[in-house]
């Protein structure tokens, strides 16, 4: 067997057991009216991420806290329909709020923060959360580990310092790529590092 069919075969085997980390650092999601006014035009693209369609916007934000701020904080793209900002618990001290961990999207009774742009600034009365831990897989993805939309599952880091999480959400989309995604605290917990693999435990 020729060395590239060799590691083919072992990527093939890889994706069939394992999944992908990654680290997801603080960021925000503003909606198209907020965006106007924050930065006076929409969203611009930087790079994309590695969900489809998904990219980290050119522009940055100011977060303010009761207690202290974030500046230079990421924007991804494109524009929500509802704003939203996604911060580890540290990061939640740091602020002075006490946010929940939360499914992305799911914002109802959440603190706020204020967002500053370098054109204007948007007071958001809900949308601070820590989001909970989670794994994006395709329809076939799912079938092939046995999992299903919604369910929650535990997860093995294969890591410098290894761990098993437990309560990891898995969403199901044809519109994903197969990742695991954990916050920074989560992330720096089992010493992740870039490419490092997990496992979805029965």
């Amino acid at each position: 067997m020729e060395p590239q069919e060799w590691n083919a075969l072992v990527e093939e085997l890889a994706g069939r057991l394992f999944v992908e980390l990654e680290a997801s650092g603080r960021h925000v999601h503003v909606t198209r009216e907020q965006a106007m006014t924050l930065f006076g035009h929409g969203l611009t693209e930087k790079r994309p991420l590695s969900q489809p369609g998904q990219f980290l916007a050119n522009e940055r934000l100011r977060v303010i806290g009761p207690k202290g701020e974030f500046t230079n904080v990421a924007v991804l793209g494109p524009e929500r329909p509802e704003a939203q900002v996604e911060i580890s618990l540290t990061d939640a001290r740091a602020l002075g709020l006490e946010v929940p961990v939360r499914p992305s999207g799911d914002v109802r009774g959440t603190p706020g923060a204020v967002l500053e742009g370098d054109k204007g600034r948007v007071n958001l009365s809900q949308g601070v959360i820590a989001a909970q831990r989670h794994i994006h897989l395709r329809p076939e993805d799912a079938r092939r580990f046995g999992v299903r939309d919604r369910q929650t599952v535990r997860l093995q880091t294969y890591t410098a310092r290894p761990v098993i999480f437990e309560n990891v959400l898995v969403r199901v989309s044809r519109d994903f790529a197969p990742y695991a995604h954990l916050d920074y605290d989560e992330a720096n917990g089992c010493g992740f590092q870039k490419g490092d693999l997990g496992r979805i435990l029965p």
